[in-house]
């Protein structure tokens, strides 16, 4: 097996092939005074398995282009098989019409990763648990919500917490995660949004959380705003104390700040999305999936 980085995944790259005890192959990616790229495989991959690792967070649109383009570059060296780790997938938001004139963007990507010939793709902790039915290729949504309960089985008391779905959404995600915590009561945050521009109008919290420590369980982190008023909301219904779990921290805008000064204690991600040094701030805690990613790809 041949494993390759893109750019925006090299350090969980390096954490992956480390598990499974081999040397990332090299890849030369360089970048043309105009922002365009030119790949090239620096191995024979002629006849091999080929791996590729690419996250596809900000900027999206240019970490597609890489990771199609890396592929093409496998596919033209021969590789008898291409498969892609996309830890985080962009665009997996838009995968269904939310107003007449709209495309489908996640279904405009599915068709280029399967034409350019990618064999099989990994992702974590996907949006919508149907997003797999998408792809005519193997799909496998992966999880780190075992790495979230392994944390708070250690770090928190079972009886003073409460587990908080953040919207009716995460419904799945949250009964999930407390089936591995041995059942532990949940409770939902129902939103109403505006279709337009994506903004909440109101928020209703279904259940109560007085004198509990609630943990807020979600998938992403964009731009902080929702899940720090869903803890406002949390606060202000009786809940002592809130922390937030969120696989893919995106942290977009002035996300870090706005996280930092919350009265969340603490803000826990994983590393699908590689958070510069810039982003991060002291609430900060970041997990890794590279063992998770590794023993799907033994398997």
């Amino acid at each position: 097996m041949k494993i390759f980085s893109g750019s925006s995944s090299k350090l969980l790259s390096g954490a992956i092939v480390k598990h499974l005890g081999i040397d990332l192959s090299p890849i030369e990616i360089f970048v043309f005074p105009d922002g365009e790229k030119r790949i090239r495989i620096g191995e024979k991959v002629l006849g091999q398995d080929a791996v590729v690792i690419e996250s596809t967070g900000m900027p999206s649109d240019q970490n597609y282009m890489e990771l199609f383009l890396i592929i093409d570059a496998l596919k033209r060296s021969g590789a008898a098989s291409i498969k892609v780790i996309v830890p985080y997938l962009g665009y997996q938001r838009q995968d269904h019409i939310f107003r007449d004139g709209e495309g489908v963007s996640l279904d405009v990507v599915t068709k280029i990763l399967e034409q350019l010939g990618t064999s099989e793709l990994f992702s974590f902790d996907l949006h919508s648990a149907k997003i797999p039915e998408i792809f005519t290729i193997p799909a496998h949504n992966l999880s780190a919500l075992s790495l979230f309960a392994e944390k708070i089985k250690k770090d928190f008391n079972h009886a003073e917490i409460i587990l908080v779905s953040p919207d009716m959404g995460g419904i799945r995600r949250i009964k999930e995660i407390s089936e591995m915590l041995d059942n532990l009561p949940y409770v939902t945050i129902n939103k109403n949004r505006d279709l337009d521009t994506g903004d909440i109008k109101d928020s209703q919290l279904n259940g109560d959380v007085r004198g509990k420590t609630a943990l807020i369980i979600d998938d992403i982190i964009s731009t902080g705003a929702t899940i720090v008023e869903g803890a406002n909301l949390l606060l202000e219904n009786g809940a002592t104390r809130v922390f937030a779990f969120a696989t893919h921290g995106v942290l977009a805008g002035d996300a870090s700040s706005i996280l930092e000064k919350s009265k969340i204690e603490r803000i826990i991600i994983t590393d699908t999305i590689e958070v510069s040094k810039e982003n991060q701030f002291p609430k900060l805690q970041i997990l890794s999936i590279a063992q998770i990613a590794a023993k799907a790809l033994k398997t």
